[in-house]
């Protein structure tokens, strides 16, 4: 009886420490940090977990069905480890189910061999061997030393409540915590959900959300943070602009006949909607969204109001471009881009979902808070405020180009719904005849072989999706890496880096033909050409941990610890109408949501800036740049969600009291209102169609 005992012993305690183990090796090889206050809900976690799988492999009065249903457990439960750590290896994040489901299945197939790879030549096969050992040693000890046993009363009893005491400890640990009970509840992201409670945990959040949909509760929050009340898109005739700008004047005669200044007073970039109409009859989500649009103020119109009115646009998501790209010597069109336009100083590209979720940040203005789905998921909806749709109400002719596959992320579907008048060309519809196949395709070549097919349809506004500059960055992997290699093999870095350099020339000559047929074509004062990225360059390293990326660290020129150094990058917009003008600076903090505001602004469309995440950066609207792990960046410092902590500007910075509070419950109504536009189709409610 007591050899009875200890084996239901030795078994209960078997699966706990299985799925704690799998927890530990996920931590280790992917974002570190294990011996943190984070290890203890993780463990009690993995223990509810563990007892849940004992007591499914003790059910049925056979032992030996027990124990083949022990193995299938164990087996099952690592392949979300081993799939999430290539994922992680590769994309430098996690994938949601979402993620997973829209956009998993193109990756894999897009970059199968760099994940292969990833697994024999980088030693991933030594972290999926770790993986799979605990099914091994189960499959050749388990008869000897863990032998299945059939269940009883007393065990069915015991295992569940164990689960269950195990679960609420950890619960005590999470909202004991000022950190971690933000990122269980209020402030979930599947990220930082795995990174501090393990991977089960992560993903039953996502599940659990999934199933029970997303309440939109808008919170409100001190007012005295922000003069003007609002929630971020508050503006004051008193306000100082957000960029150096200097604001405009008129002038006036006094009595004594000398001439006096007046400031301009703007008007408001904001539209009639007739909210309360809106929502009669509507949802609880509708009403929620309108509610919290009628609380903000917009942003005023400002000097650069409609300064590119009737331009053409060129604007492009170039494939993981940052600003360390850019050198007067090797890249002098970019330089030239970057230098002799709008300056964006303090700018950045926030990694959420790979390239379609950067994609989807430059063009909605929009986090992406469905994951790699979130693209998808405006196929069939209206999308009234792209650059293509709102230029196209004026005529202009337009269209959208990708020099890669053309149905990959779905593209061939979505990118046909972003308001260009003639559609979307990629590979496979069109722009073979441009681009010959390798592997990444010429950035060159697609803008070389495209530009005649629309730079006599003015005005024209088009859209680029670069692929050049991506990853592997070795000779003999990239295409463009070895095309370019000589222009870069002689710079004092590693080979890594300069591969990168390298990939990254193609696009620069792309620019460069760009730039010298629109001053041919006598244009460049009537084109814009505005550039983003879709994410840091996390093809540089084979690891992600933040503080261990040492290629990334090396072209940035430090170490890179934290999101935004890893995420800062360089935002372009040009027109050569700019050229004999002093720069316009921006040195306030910006990222890719402020995109679309700003156009729309500088095209002069009609548009409602509370509409809009982010900010017309050349208005009075208060600068916020935040990303979807909820940390967030202003001109009085930086918060950082993980240590909730927020450092000033530095020592002379006077933070309003309430303030960190107030920007708090700001960003975490922006994030809410980017995920209720997204899954309630908010513009179609608003505009019809």
């Amino acid at each position: 009886m007591a050899e009875s005992k200890y084996s239901h012993l030795k078994f209960l305690l078997l699966f706990p420490v299985i799925i704690l183990y799998f927890e530990i090796v996920f931590r280790i090889f992917t974002v570190g940090g294990l011996f943190s206050l984070s290890f203890f809900p993780m463990l009690f976690f993995s223990f509810a977990y563990g007892w849940i799988g004992y007591l499914l492999s003790s059910l049925h009065k056979n032992q030996r069905v027990n124990k083949y249903i022990a193995a299938a457990f164990i087996l099952l439960t690592s392949i979300p480890y081993i799939v999430q750590f290539l994922i992680y290896k590769q994309f430098k994040q996690f994938y949601d189910i979402n993620t997973m489901t829209g956009g998993a299945g193109d990756a894999i197939s897009g970059f199968f061999d760099e994940i292969i790879n990833l697994i024999f030549k980088q030693g991933g096969i030594f972290v999926i061997l770790l993986f799979l050992l605990p099914f091994a040693l189960y499959l050749i000890f388990s008869t000897k030393f863990f032998p299945a046993v059939k269940g009883n009363l007393v065990t069915r009893i015991i295992s569940p409540a164990s689960s269950l005491l195990a679960f609420l400890l950890a619960l005590v640990f999470v909202f004991t915590s000022s950190i971690y009970a933000p990122v269980y509840s209020s402030q979930y992201n599947f990220q930082s959900a795995v990174s501090n409670f393990g991977l089960i945990t992560g993903m039953r959040l996502d599940v659990k959300n999934m199933l029970l949909g997303k309440d939109i509760v808008f919170e409100e929050h001190d007012p005295i943070a922000f003069p003007n009340g609002g929630d971020g898109n508050s503006s004051s005739d008193s306000s100082e602009s957000s960029s150096s700008a200097s604001s405009a004047s008129s002038s006036d005669e006094s009595e004594d006949g000398e001439q006096t200044s007046a400031p301009v007073v703007y008007g408001y970039n904001s539209i009639d909607i007739d909210f309360d109409r809106l929502s009669l009859n509507a949802s609880s989500q509708i009403k929620a969204l309108n509610d919290y649009v009628q609380s903000l103020t917009p942003s005023r119109k400002n000097e650069y109001t409609g300064l590119f009115e009737g331009k053409n646009l060129i604007m492009i998501t170039a494939e993981a471009f940052t600003a360390e790209v850019i050198d007067p010597e090797l890249t002098p069109t970019l330089y030239r881009l970057a230098t002799k336009g709008i300056n964006f100083t303090d700018y950045y590209q926030q990694s959420s979902a790979g390239t379609t979720g950067g994609e989807y940040q430059n063009i909605f203005g929009m986090l992406p808070t469905d994951g790699g789905m979130s693209f998808k998921n405006t196929a069939d909806n209206l999308n009234y405020y792209t650059m293509g749709s709102q230029l196209n109400r004026l005529g202009y002719y337009g269209k959208a180009f990708h020099n890669n596959t053309y149905t990959y992320y779905d593209r061939n579907i979505t990118h046909n719904n972003l308001g260009y008048s003639d559609g979307f060309m990629g590979y496979g519809n069109g722009m073979e005849q441009y681009v010959k196949r390798s592997w990444p395709e010429s950035d060159y070549e697609m803008i070389s072989g495209t530009l005649p097919t629309y730079i006599d349809k003015q005005p024209f506004n088009v859209y680029y999706m670069t692929v050049s500059g991506h990853s592997n960055y070795t000779r003999s992997d990239n295409a463009m890496t070895s095309k370019h290699w000589d222009r870069v093999a002689d710079l004092p870095l590693s080979d890594t880096v300069k591969g990168y350099l390298a990939a990254n020339l193609d696009f620069e000559d792309a620019l460069t033909y760009l730039v010298e047929e629109l001053e041919n074509r006598g244009i460049a004062d009537d084109t814009v050409i505005c550039i983003s990225s879709d994410h840091f360059p996390y093809g540089l390293d084979t690891g992600g941990t933040l503080g261990n990326m040492p290629y990334l660290s090396e072209l940035y020129g430090y170490n890179v610890s934290n999101y935004f150094e890893r995420d800062h990058s360089r935002l372009i917009i040009w027109s050569g109408c700019l050229e004999d003008e002093e720069p316009i600076i921006v040195d306030s903090p910006t990222s890719s949501l402020d995109i679309l505001p700003t156009l729309s602004n500088l095209f002069g469309t009609e548009f409602d800036s509370r509409l809009m995440v982010g900010r017309d950066v050349l208005s009075d609207a208060p600068a916020l740049v935040f990303n979807d792990n909820y940390d967030w960046k202003t001109d009085l410092g930086t918060y950082y969600s993980s240590s909730n902590t927020f450092v000033p500007k530095d020592e002379d910075t006077v933070v309003p009291e309430g303030y960190v509070e107030a920007v708090k419950a700001m960003v975490r109504n922006k994030m809410r209102y980017s995920s209720g536009v997204l899954d309630n189709d908010y513009f179609r409610y608003i505009f019809g169609g």
